[in-house]
């Protein structure tokens, strides 16, 4: 018979996590104004806010962080992540920082000017609160299929070109810093982008003369799904993959919370050393020094790992085939997501679910709360909350999509956790009919409200 898919790798340590009574839940939530990011993880069971920085790392990046060099400049760890970075991307140019809205805060201080466009798909909410703080317009470019949950595409986080051109056309080109590609495509559903629509991508930034930025916190993931789902690439390795997508780019950004497993860090990447030389200020003012920026030693060196361990195909496999067994779990309780499923989450269809309650009562976060009521598990919107309000009228913007995103955590789950997820899910689905009433904004921040929100129910 044919072997079953199997882990490619076995559990060495546990951490107890603890079920709660729906008394408890209904308390806590009220405590922390019903947002989920003001909750104590120990009020979680099953964490599924975000997949940064929530992985587990490995024996291996575990024993190079015993071997980190803590110097303050010049150390070997940094040289380390430098090998890494240049190996997989093709990029000889990089400055660490904490995270990846630090590599953005050092790449758009030095980029991005108030009148500015920057156009790309999706840009997600880090990237457009910088782009936006900066009182520049962060542009959305995605192929309309996006928005359409049902439709079965296989890359379905391209940018459409003729969308892109129509950009570049409308703008002088001193106004457009640079295209964003993010890859996989986060707030369209962790939707992956084709090679194909990459080369389109740099094809036309090349005709009329703009730079192209890649947001790379799971390019590996987006690698993978080029392998299996594009033609031409089967035979290919994923580094061999990454290196020709990043061969199309100038710069990128990295959150390495995300496709490096670790718990914190990040950096910006340069094709060029003008780049880089005009980004180092800004390093050195905002991080560290351009040799740890932000970083301890131990810390570059399990990133250097976690890049090498992130691009490995069986890996990859492994972590894609657990979203996909939770999706197969929903197809069964006929749930709507966002299809095909996405490389790092489920994104539930809220708007297709809770079709009762008004879109001004924040669809996606009603149904984030009634999951974490029903079983402890805590997912996180993206829907109105996120989108946060129009610079100019000050406005709340809706988007297409109100989507409860499930992100799930690397190597930290087993397939016993998704069954638990997709019942409480099918739980609230059942009772979908009866839920009618959302919440309303007490009290909220003008840039990047949804982390630090406060909410009551709607009246």
């Amino acid at each position: 018979m044919k072997l079953p898919f199997a882990e490619s790798y076995k559990i060495k340590m546990v951490e107890t996590i603890r079920k709660s009574s729906r008394a408890e839940r209904e308390q806590w939530i009220k405590d922390a104004k019903y947002n989920l990011f003001n909750l104590k993880s120990d009020h979680v069971f099953i964490d599924l806010l975000t997949d940064s920085g929530t992985g587990a790392m490995s024996d291996k990046q575990w024993s190079a962080m015993m071997e980190g060099d803590e110097s303050y400049a010049g150390a070997r760890s940094y040289f380390n992540l430098k090998s890494s970075i240049s190996d997989i991307t093709g990029f000889d140019y990089f400055l660490p920082t904490h995270q990846g809205r630090a590599a953005e805060n050092v790449l758009f201080s030095a980029l991005v000017k108030e009148g500015d466009v920057l156009p790309g798909n999706s840009h997600f909410d880090t990237t457009k609160g910088h782009i936006e703080f900066r009182r520049a317009v962060a542009l959305d470019c995605t192929i309309d299929d996006a928005k359409d949950t049902t439709k079965e595409l296989p890359f379905k986080g391209n940018l459409d070109l003729n969308k892109l051109e129509d950009a570049l056309k409308s703008y002088p080109k001193e106004r457009i810093p640079c295209i964003i590609v993010t890859v996989t495509n986060n707030t369209a559903g962790g939707q992956p982008v084709s090679m194909e629509n990459i080369k389109g991508v740099s094809a036309l930034a090349k005709r009329y003369g703009i730079k192209v930025l890649f947001d790379s916190a799971r390019f590996a993931e987006n690698a993978y799904f080029i392998k299996t789902r594009e033609e031409g690439y089967s035979h290919k390795s994923v580094v061999e993959i990454c290196q020709e997508m990043f061969s199309y780019a100038d710069f990128m950004t990295m959150s390495s919370k995300k496709d490096a497993i670790v718990n914190m860090g990040g950096f910006v990447a340069f094709r060029n050393k003008e780049d880089w030389n005009a980004c180092q200020m800004y390093t050195i003012m905002y991080e560290g020094f351009i040799t740890y920026g932000g970083m301890s030693g131990r810390d570059m060196n399990a990133l250097a790992q976690g890049l090498r361990e992130g691009t490995n195909f069986e890996y990859l496999e492994t972590r894609i085939k657990q979203v996909e067994y939770l999706g197969a779990k929903l197809d069964e309780y006929g749930i709507p997501y966002q299809r095909p499923v996405g490389g790092h989450a489920i994104f539930v269809d809220a708007k297709r679910i809770l079709t009762n309650v008004p879109k001004e009562e924040f669809v996606a976060q009603t149904l984030g709360i009634e999951l974490y009521l029903e079983g402890g598990i805590r997912g996180v919107e993206i829907g109105a909350l996120l989108a946060d309000r129009d610079p100019q009228t000050r406005e709340n913007r809706y988007p297409a999509l109100e989507l409860l995103r499930l992100a799930i955590p690397r190597r930290v789950y087993t397939n016993n956790h998704m069954d638990y997820i997709a019942a409480a899910l099918k739980n609230v689905y059942d009772r979908r009919d009866t839920i009618t009433r959302g919440y309303m904004i007490a009290k909220e921040l003008p840039i990047m409200r949804h982390f630090t929100v406060e909410l009551e129910p709607a009246k």
